[in-house]
């Protein structure tokens, strides 16, 4: 009987990391993420299980809550094959050496302060460096077309489905033969917003004995992408005809892009007023450039920008900023300015600098087009603050903020019902990837609404798979 356990995205929305233990003795990963916010401590932790003893990684798309840990988890032991679409790994790489820089820059300056204090033993070494990313890149990996099955291992087998979240994501459906029978799991990933700008529609899956689905926000119905569009341009244009700056907290894969769209098409509408807008982040770019390389798989408004422009989202006034110099440059124009900078969740990265130089005067606006976790400056001034703490000096939130969730790239509750209705066979259905009591808000709706029982999973329990996915899940707290 197999045995599924999660270690990561267990009643939180980050860390996500799922071990499949197989009765023929395959162990497979899916996804192996950072935590972020109020969990990050945990990165620090030893994983639930050895990883010297997984065979496989199975990764559903390259955010940094689905691959930050792989470094760790390849330092720790595992040695196995890695598998997932080719634009995955392109961005993955991006992602992993950028978090990389960011530790060994952090590690630096800690460092050079404690040794001035006599006390430099006390500070803990990154995570991992930029050597271990590139030691990931060793080990045998797998490219997975969509839509075709690929073997996993001895009487395994992989589909990748597109998930539309980002690109290169995928829902996998996972079979395998057990007591002379098939059987299949599904993990979804992260499922995609309808109404996404850039990304295609996720694909329907048909049949799954179970089912480990993301919760992001199984609470809540998005609203419309045209009224968040309108909001959104609204708060940029009343921002620059009143003489401020506009700074965009940006996730720098999908969200990042769809906002770039968003401008190019305002500029040839003669919506937007006379602004540069900075793209302010390295990592941004390059997953730009990555794509644009990838057209075939985006929308066809970017398809069309494409042909016409030879760019899906570079317009006149657009300027990518890679260097440090010319990043704190931006901070001295003092109206007519976009900024989209990292991290999403500003959790740090130059978004932060921006805060500090921006987000005092009232003249200026920020507008948060993506989810923010628990513990983080981003959720803070979300939910109101009126002072931030920005490298030890206290700062007074003045500008507007707006909190736009109709860009959101994951999938909302009807979105996760609707889905989960289009299979012709579901048997259990297990939540990740969710906090706690929104995920009790879509157990409750999955209840009503589909007729099953849904298992909120937690950290490290065994879940034991019965065939057919009928009966109830038994479980037990790991030793």
């Amino acid at each position: 009987m197999a045995i599924f356990e999660s270690h990561g995205a267990d009643e939180v929305v980050t860390g996500s990391c799922h071990l499949l233990r197989l009765e023929n003795g395959v162990n497979i990963l899916v996804d192996c993420g950072m935590y972020q916010g109020k969990e990050e401590h945990r990165n620090e932790e030893p994983f639930g299980f050895d990883p010297a003893e997984v065979h496989v990684l199975l990764v559903t798309h390259a955010h940094l809550d689905h691959v930050g840990r792989i470094p760790k988890l390849v330092k720790e032991g595992f040695t196995g094959t890695i598998i997932a679409t080719k634009a995955t790994f392109e961005l993955a790489n991006v992602v992993l050496l950028d978090s990389a820089k960011l530790m060994e820059e952090e590690y630096r300056t800690q460092y050079r302060k404690a040794l001035r204090r006599g006390e430099e033993k006390r500070v803990k070494p990154p995570l991992y460096t930029v050597e271990d990313v590139e030691n990931v890149w060793l080990l045998p990996t797998v490219h997975a077309p969509y839509d075709k099955p690929i073997a996993v291992a001895k009487g395994v087998q992989a589909v990748y489905r597109n998930a539309g979240h980002i690109l290169g994501s995928a829902f996998i459906e996972l079979s395998h033969k057990e007591g002379g029978a098939k059987h299949k799991i599904v993990f979804s990933g992260d499922l995609g917003n309808i109404r996404e700008i850039v990304m295609p529609l996720v694909e329907q899956a048909h049949e799954a004995e179970h089912l480990v689905i993301e919760s992001t926000y199984g609470d809540r119905n998005h609203r419309p992408m045209k009224e968040s569009v309108a909001e959104f341009k609204k708060a940029v244009r009343e921002t620059l005809l009143n003489r401020g700056n506009v700074i965009i907290p940006s996730f720098a894969i999908e969200r990042t892009q769809d906002i770039l769209c968003i401008l190019k098409q305002m500029y040839r509408d003669k919506e937007l007023p006379y602004c540069k807008v900075f793209l302010d982040s390295p990592m941004g770019i390059r997953a730009t450039n990555i794509f644009n390389r990838y057209v075939d798989e985006l929308r066809p408004v970017c398809q069309e920008f494409y042909r016409r422009d030879g760019d899906v989202f570079d317009f006149p006034g657009l300027h990518f900023t890679v260097d440090v110099e010319d990043s704190k440059r931006i901070n001295e124009i003092e109206r007519g300015a976009i900024i989209i900078a990292g991290s999403g969740m500003c959790t740090g990265g130059r978004i932060l600098h921006h805060f500090k130089h921006q987000i005092w005067n009232e003249r200026n606006t920020v507008i948060f087009v993506g989810y923010q976790a628990e513990g983080t400056i981003g959720r803070k001034i979300v939910e109101g603050a009126k002072w931030i703490k920005i490298y030890r000096e206290k700062i007074r939130v003045r500008a507007k903020i707006f909190t736009i969730n109709g860009f959101s790239a994951h999938a909302d509750q009807n979105e996760l019902i609707r889905w989960m209705k289009g299979f012709e066979k579901l048997g259990e259905i297990f939540l990740v990837h969710g906090e706690y009591d929104k995920q009790l808000v879509l157990q409750k709706a999955i209840k009503k609404r589909l007729g099953k029982k849904a298992t909120i999973v937690e950290e490290g329990k065994e879940y034991f798979l019965q065939p057919g996915g009928k009966s109830p899940t038994k479980k037990k707290k790991k030793k």
